[in-house]
């Protein structure tokens, strides 16, 4: 049962057996662009996916440039329904293999979520909620205006925009959307927990690993774990392992199977091991599909 898989998770999980999942959980590509596995849409342009020498100049924070959220052409505008188109492409497998009531938990990008979401809601899911997991760190992208204009000689609109930034404010929290299977039609969640091992979700869980403590927060939608030096470094999008074991506590119990179709370095899988959980990965990337086995097996 506990495997992990290279290749194409669309595709694989075509032969996956109806209602053989417990829960499924997974970072999927947010589609804006951070590095070419996450580019999800037919508009190109020479300048995407480069970078100009302010950005190298910056680091990595700046080392790939991705598209203006406003676009160099009116194609761009059809850049969130493609993403969406994208998700409707594994949506439909993912309920099929679900078990009823089963959560599915999606790691999704700010800017797309809702496209994530609607995808999702056509397949047949229910949307349970939207979690927010906060950072401890995040990396602040939003430019000076005034530098703009100071590069540009006009020393008056440099004086007259101090203090204003273009882009976005400090991303510190993350949304994690929370999906479930629906169960049988006239019965409860006590009813398809008897039937199916899953739907409702557990309270020790979120008392173990939130750190939340703002209003007295730890049992609330509002997530925050401790994060090591063992967090960082594996992949380009990691995430926490005790986030990851947050999530899977939440709404297994051990011995049933949680699936990871965009396993990247293998954190869901390593958790899920760790939980005396059977996991199943797939990753298309042969490097990080690497990372992960050795994870696994340093587990």
């Amino acid at each position: 049962m506990d495997d992990i898989i290279l290749g194409d998770s669309i595709e694989l999980v075509k032969q996956f057996s109806t209602n053989s999942i417990h829960a499924i959980i997974t970072d999927i590509p947010y589609g804006i662009g951070c590095d070419n596995w996450d580019v999800l849409h037919k508009n190109t342009n020479t300048a995407y996916g480069g970078a100009s020498s302010a950005q190298l100049a910056a680091g990595k924070l700046f080392k790939r440039r991705g598209k203006p959220l406003n676009g160099w052409s009116e194609a761009d505008k059809k850049i969130p329904f493609e993403y969406q188109e994208w998700c409707t492409s594994w949506t439909p497998d993912w309920l099929r293999i679900l078990k009823p009531g089963g959560s599915c938990f999606i790691f999704a990008g700010r800017r797309y979520a809702h496209r994530c979401i609607v995808a999702m809601e056509d397949a047949g899911f229910t949307f349970k909620d939207m979690l927010s997991w906060e950072k401890d760190t995040a990396p602040q992208r939003a430019q000076r205006l005034s530098a703009i204009y100071e590069r540009r000689g006009d020393t008056v609109n440099e004086e007259k925009w101090t203090g204003w930034r273009v882009a976005n404010l400090r991303p510190l929290f993350e949304p994690i959307l929370w999906f479930q299977k629906p169960y049988r039609t006239g019965g409860t969640i006590a009813d398809n927990v008897l039937e199916n091992g899953v739907g409702a979700w557990n309270e020790p869980a979120l008392q173990k690993y939130n750190r939340q403590t703002a209003n007295n927060a730890t049992l609330s939608n509002m997530f925050k774990v401790q994060i090591t030096s063992e967090d960082h470094g594996k992949h380009i999008a990691q995430k926490p392992l005790q986030l990851m074991e947050l999530l899977i506590s939440l709404v297994t119990i051990e011995g049933q199977v949680v699936l990871d179709p965009f396993m990247g370095s293998g954190t869901t899988c390593c958790a899920a091991k760790k939980l005396n959980r059977h996991y199943i990965g797939i990753e298309i990337d042969p490097q990080s599909f690497q990372i992960a086995n050795e994870r696994l097996t340093a587990v």
